[in-house]
């Protein structure tokens, strides 16, 4: 499997993701900064900083990950190279669990990262204008810590139903266009609920994208 996986990661043009995973970055951090250090109004305390930060790092990969799939399974289907690579001599569950396993992998380890670097700017910046009250205490980085782990696993569960649509269809607009309207759906705020703040319902689409995978 984990030659498979190397095999797989090859094929991708990675250098042209990092591009686009650290301009995303950037724009997330630039946001950030201007609401928490310009405009106060919003965002005043760290729990609600690394909120923003999980809640805009989540919907943004969910969104890669979309794109991640149609290069990876989509593509593969709608060019018929696919029919290619099941004449080799490997077991076609493998190779399509690996094609999962990448995306899956993605999207968790790049929510995790993106957040802690993400965060451990904001903390530096703050600490020149201390423009957000209290201290980073350890208690506040183990929940987030722990929160962060867990919306990164819901996420990259979730980051895999476009899978379903975009098959369905052998399209990819249709499963980036999917992964967009996933991300949104549990990233907006419906008069002041966040559907993707309540556990039962972040783990509940987790597991149905596992399940659709």
């Amino acid at each position: 499997m984990h030659k498979l996986i190397s095999l797989e990661i090859r094929k991708l043009n990675l250098a042209g993701m990092r591009k686009g995973i650290l301009i995303t970055n950037a724009a997330i951090l630039a946001f950030m900064i201007l609401v928490v250090f310009f405009d106060q109004s919003e965002i005043e305390t760290y729990p609600e900083v690394f909120e923003a930060l999980n809640i805009f790092i989540r919907a943004s990969f969910i969104i890669y990950a979309s794109v991640l799939i149609s290069k990876l399974v989509i593509d593969e289907y709608k060019n018929n190279t696919i029919t290619l690579l099941f004449t080799y001599p490997i077991s076609r569950i493998k190779l399509m669990y690996a094609k999962i396993i990448i995306v899956f992998l993605f999207a968790l380890i790049n929510i995790v990262v993106s957040v802690a670097v993400l965060g451990a700017v904001m903390v530096g910046i703050n600490s020149f204008t201390n423009a957000i009250p209290g201290d980073i205490t350890a208690d506040l980085l183990i929940s987030v810590l722990i929160k962060t782990v867990a919306g990164a696993v819901y996420a990259a569960g979730i980051s895999l139903i476009p899978i379903y649509i975009g098959m369905r269809k052998k399209s990819v607009p249709t499963t980036i266009v999917s992964g967009v309207l996933v991300a949104s759906l549990i990233s907006s705020n419906f008069g002041g609920i966040r559907l993707g703040n309540f556990v039962l319902v972040s783990a509940s689409l987790g597991l149905l994208g596992m399940a659709i995978a």
